[in-house]
């Protein structure tokens, strides 16, 4: 059941946006009201109905599934500009909850299904989408399975530098998640993501700066340690910009 009816959503307002000319998936969304969650509220819940997919157009959001005896598995962290719900299956999968407050937008299934259906040129943008997923599905199955903490948690940090609005200049990343969300999502324990900080700390590799904010010291070592040197080319790491 979607938290609406249980005021999850809060200060809704209407977008004045134009409807851009050339079609894309975001412009689907553009005629809808912005709605407001707080954070730790969710947006949708694992297993009910896909009556509509979302947008987010500010914050994080966190995509998480409940496996035995009640533990907490994060699949996935959404970013402003990020779809919910875009593989289209009759149940939704994961329950979506907002970590920082976000602002998104919304459609109906059909509305979405629709468009994607009457208008040719959104097809190959939604194909590149699903693409996308199945190829971040797949990392993050590498990213568990594979790789030691400490892969682990550099690749997750050069993740984040990618999406993320950082001081880039002065090699500082926001981290808006805590410690326990990064520790669901690395398949670790919070006790093992804080050791390893403290280690990449010590070799002033990566320094925290209070709670939510890490100060990578050498970007060369992250890549190194995280395990997959030949994904990040010259051009990636220029891209990142936080050397």
């Amino acid at each position: 059941m979607l938290m609406q009816k249980n005021a999850a959503f809060e200060n809704v307002e209407l977008t004045n946006e134009p409807v851009r000319t050339a079609r894309s998936l975001s412009s689907l969304f553009l005629l809808s009201a912005t709605e407001t969650v707080a954070a730790g509220k969710a947006i949708c819940w694992e297993g009910d109905s896909v009556k509509h997919l979302f947008q987010v157009t500010e914050g994080v959001v966190r995509l998480h599934r409940i496996i035995g005896e009640g533990r907490r598995v994060i699949t996935a962290f959404l970013f402003s500009g990020d779809l919910i719900g875009a593989s289209l299956q009759s149940d939704i999968l994961f329950t979506a909850e907002a970590v920082t407050e976000c602002k998104i937008r919304r459609i109906t299934r059909k509305a979405f299904l629709d468009e994607i259906a009457r208008c040719e040129c959104l097809r190959p943008e939604y194909i590149a989408l699903l693409c996308r997923e199945v190829a971040a599905a797949q990392d993050h199955m590498v990213l568990r399975s594979k790789k030691n903490a400490e892969e682990r948690l550099c690749s997750f940090i050069l993740n984040l530098a990618t999406h993320a609005e950082n001081d880039l200049n002065h090699r500082l990343l926001r981290v808006p998640m805590n410690r326990q969300d990064i520790a669901d999502y690395l398949g670790l324990t919070i006790e093992t993501v804080s050791r390893t900080i403290t280690k990449l700390a010590s070799r002033n590799i990566v320094v925290p700066e209070g709670r939510h904010a890490l100060r990578i010291m050498n970007l060369g070592r992250v890549v190194q340690l995280s395990g997959n040197a030949d994904d990040f080319l010259e051009k990636t790491c220029h891209s990142v910009r936080l050397h």
